[in-house]
């Protein structure tokens, strides 16, 4: 059964992005360098969700009730089980948020106030988990499926979150989009295409100086090594593979982390279905 939306707001308030890192993980401060390096998890089997305040986890909770409750009607996710799509996806999804902080490079912004793009956000895995894990931040939900976009749209109204929003549309479309493209701070995606697709998916949107990261599995370095060419021709480089603390059985997971160096070319992405169709 759903929580009550009413019941949300009689709970203490978010806890800052700050505070919520310092609990996460006891993160090192990186300099960023375009030699392709490797960090390892300093925590080992620890629960992110725990490190979460009583009105964060009630919006997980409500996530996870309204994601199950809409998978009956619709395909949103494969996995059945609550207890699975805590581990599977929420997890997971948490785990990217300390690689994002330890590796984002800015001058100019705090990594309070960072502005996200979720490409191919799907069921909203993982920017609807980040609005929640990280109040201050702003995110973009990309999605192209209408049903998909009615889904987000619902759960975002349910759970009272006001620093997200969904745009339907192709990464294609909206990079090549003058109001979004190179504009975010940080690009993410999660289970959407291999890595020489996805960079031409998600570094369009991201200003030079930002991040796109992508999360990946337990042994990705074949799939990078065949990215390196179109993480080049997006204007980026490799900056590292953060090896991310999962509480999930699925084994170990990656966070692949690339630095937006330069402007990406104007033909870049191309048109609709070619970057699939075509891999740089």
């Amino acid at each position: 059964m759903l929580l009550h939306r009413a019941k949300l707001f009689n709970l203490p308030v978010s806890l800052s992005v700050g505070t919520f890192i310092k609990h996460l993980v006891r993160a090192t401060s990186l300099k960023p360098t375009r030699r392709y390096a490797t960090t390892k998890p300093s925590i080992i089997n620890a629960s992110h969700f725990d490190t979460l305040n009583p009105l964060q986890k009630q919006q997980v909770h409500l996530y996870v009730d309204t994601l199950l409750d809409w998978n009956q009607k619709m395909n949103l996710t494969a996995v059945r089980d609550v207890n699975e799509v805590m581990d599977r996806h929420i997890e997971d999804s948490l785990a990217i948020i300390p690689p994002i902080q330890t590796s984002y490079v800015s001058s100019s912004q705090s990594f309070e106030k960072l502005s996200l793009v979720d490409v191919g956000s799907g069921a909203g895995l993982p920017g609807l988990i980040l609005a929640i894990a990280c109040p201050d931040w702003k995110l973009t939900l990309l999605e192209s499926l209408n049903k998909r976009c009615v889904f987000l749209e619902h759960v975002i109204g349910l759970m009272g979150l006001t620093n997200v929003k969904v745009i339907r549309g192709r990464a294609e479309d909206v990079g090549q989009n003058l109001e979004f493209r190179e504009v975010f701070d940080v690009a993410v995606a999660r289970a959407v295409a291999e890595m020489r697709i996805l960079a031409e998916y998600c570094l369009p949107l991201v200003r030079v100086g930002g991040l796109f990261v992508a999360a990946k599995g337990h042994s990705p370095e074949e799939e990078v090594r065949r990215a390196e060419k179109a993480i080049r021709l997006m204007g980026a480089s490799l900056l590292k593979t953060c090896y991310v603390n999962s509480h999930s059985p699925y084994g170990q997971r990656t966070a692949i982390i690339c630095l937006k160096d330069g402007l990406t070319p104007r033909k870049y992405p191309r048109d609709p279905g070619t970057p699939a169709k075509s891999p740089l």
